[in-house]
């Protein structure tokens, strides 16, 4: 029996906290596997993939350096990605299959992930299904594809380019793992911007180039 001062939990509230404990058993189940090789921890099947993908982007939601770290969860997205489109997981390559995750990376991801998770737990849940069923299955990999581009393609001002990316796949892979049609269309609107953001930036350095080069050329007709 309830004390007389308490309150009792309203059914929102107790929706929320179950939808807590799921997102952070999901993640800590995954996290409990991540010491040995990438083939060893991120397992057969597209949905346990797009947590380990989630997982590992979210690091880079936040300017700090991981040398290595863009490239590899860029790789990993493209691979998620074409299964998806093709509606079966792709064996990961060797070079991926047998690279380990550094400690840094490790205890990073450890800290941040009980940031993160709390987060995408309140905000994540079942609804506007028909945007993570099987007939938007091409169109959600296509995005994820195109967030793992841009995140891979270099550009020419240093920045911190690899925020929307990041962004846009930890929303796709939660939205598809949760069934949230609401976070998917995030994740898609956070695609086209990252993209954009690589054409702004190549466009901008390409500029800036053109600038410098035509200043060193009239000096030196001088």
């Amino acid at each position: 029996m309830a004390s007389k001062g308490t309150r009792a939990p309203t059914r929102s509230e107790l929706l929320k906290e179950k939808r807590r404990a799921t997102v952070e058993r999901i993640a800590g189940a995954h996290l409990a596997s991540m010491d040995g090789t990438m083939a060893e921890a991120v397992g057969h099947s597209n949905r346990q993939r797009l947590v380990w993908l989630a997982l590992l982007a979210m690091p880079l939601l936040f300017p700090v350096a991981l040398p290595g770290m863009a490239s590899l969860v860029g790789a990993f997205c493209l691979l998620i990605a074409f299964g998806l489109c093709i509606g079966q997981p792709v064996p990961l390559p060797r070079w991926l299959a047998r690279r380990e995750m550094n400690g840094r990376a490790r205890e990073l991801l450890k800290r941040m992930v009980k940031r993160v998770v709390g987060i995408i737990a309140s905000l994540g849940r079942p609804r506007l299904l028909p945007l993570s069923n099987k007939p938007a299955r091409m169109l959600n990999g296509l995005m994820l594809s195109a967030a793992g581009l841009s995140m891979m393609i270099p550009v020419p001002i240093i920045s911190f380019d690899n925020v929307l990316p990041a962004l846009a796949i930890v929303l796709i892979s939660w939205g598809l793992r949760l069934r949230d049609g609401l976070m998917l269309l995030a994740g898609h609107l956070a695609t086209l911007a990252a993209l954009a953001s690589v054409m702004l930036l190549w466009w901008g350095g390409s500029a800036a180039l053109a600038e410098l080069l035509a200043l060193a050329g009239f000096a030196s007709s001088r």
